[in-house]
């Protein structure tokens, strides 16, 4: 054999052993190896499939609104029990984290997901289901910069990777055309968030809200403020605070759910409150908390919503 054969036959070789180690492990009947979907949850915790899941309960409105974004209506056998959206999230059976885990096991799902806070409030329930063989996966983005690793996960763990990154695009493009909208405006408007009636709490500056009310044109009257806990995106403000800033105060936004059901005429009402500037000119609005603090491909709803609050005329462009 000349040299030159010998080189060539040795970089073949070279060349297959690279393939071997990028190929994926497929099933067979022999070895039982299998190709398996691997991904790291929220708690460190990775998460294997053996194939997309065809089976899942949702137990966090959020990852219901994605689930059904992506495409996944028939794979979805439950939801929790607060679910409102889309319509046909309604239509599910509904489950409680905080009753007995043999409902949820009764329906033999390949896939639940949570996030963080039920892990937290109902470790027994969790527990349970994992010892049963039931995968568990739990997922929050805290931050909005992890939107997007976050519905990738997601649409790996249901295979649904290509319409993922199509409803990705389309989400920062919409998100980009409302922030070139709104980035030259000279005196944009000052805004305090109210996230919860309780201590008048507010959001956090690095918080999913916060980065939607940067991108309509608004500048956070309470950018000190700190979080109510590590990773929250909540934090205590009190009404001392608020009216300190009330000369500033251009708009008021009130954050409407579960925590929150305060109004623009509550709001007159409180001790001191109609020394805001916000409250005197009638400044005050009230957004639905799923379009501004929810993990789902509505922000641009918010961030669109917000920018009629804060610019009503060019709000109606």
């Amino acid at each position: 054999m000349s040299k030159i054969h010998t080189v060539l036959l040795a970089v073949l070789v070279i060349l297959a052993a690279g393939l071997m180690g990028c190929s994926k492990a497929v099933k067979t009947d022999d070895d039982h190896t299998v190709s398996g979907i691997k991904i790291v949850d929220d708690l460190g915790k990775e998460i294997v499939l053996q194939e997309p899941a065809r089976k899942i309960i949702s137990l966090y409105s959020a990852h219901t609104e994605n689930l059904f974004a992506l495409g996944l209506d028939e794979e979805i056998i439950g939801v929790s029990t607060r679910e409102a959206y889309p319509p046909e999230a309604l239509e599910k059976p509904a489950f409680d984290y905080r009753s007995d885990p043999e409902k949820v096991l009764a329906q033999h799902p390949d896939l639940v997901l949570i996030r963080p806070f039920i892990k937290r409030s109902s470790p027994d329930f969790v527990q349970a289901l994992e010892n049963a063989g039931v995968t568990v996966a739990c997922l929050y983005p805290e931050k909005f910069e992890q939107f997007d690793d976050y519905i990738r996960k997601l649409a790996v763990l249901t295979g649904k990777e290509k319409e993922a990154e199509k409803k990705l695009r389309e989400f920062h493009r919409r998100l980009d055309e409302i922030h070139n909208q709104t980035k030259d405006i000279k005196n944009k408007k000052k805004v305090f968030f109210e996230s919860t009636e309780r201590n008048y709490r507010t959001i956090t500056p690095d918080s999913t809200p916060a980065k939607i009310l940067r991108i309509a044109g608004g500048i956070n009257v309470a950018e000190d403020a700190k979080p109510i806990r590590k990773g929250s995106s909540i934090a205590p403000y009190g009404a001392e605070r608020i009216l300190a800033k009330a000369g500033e105060i251009d708009v008021y936004i009130v954050q409407q759910g579960a925590m929150n059901s305060a109004t623009p005429s509550s709001i007159k009402k409180r001790p001191g409150f109609r020394t805001i500037k916000a409250v005197k000119e009638d400044q005050v609005y009230v957004i639905d908390e799923k379009l501004v603090s929810s993990p789902t491909f509505r922000l641009t709803e918010g961030a669109a919503k917000l920018v009629e609050m804060l610019y009503p005329e060019m709000g109606k462009k």
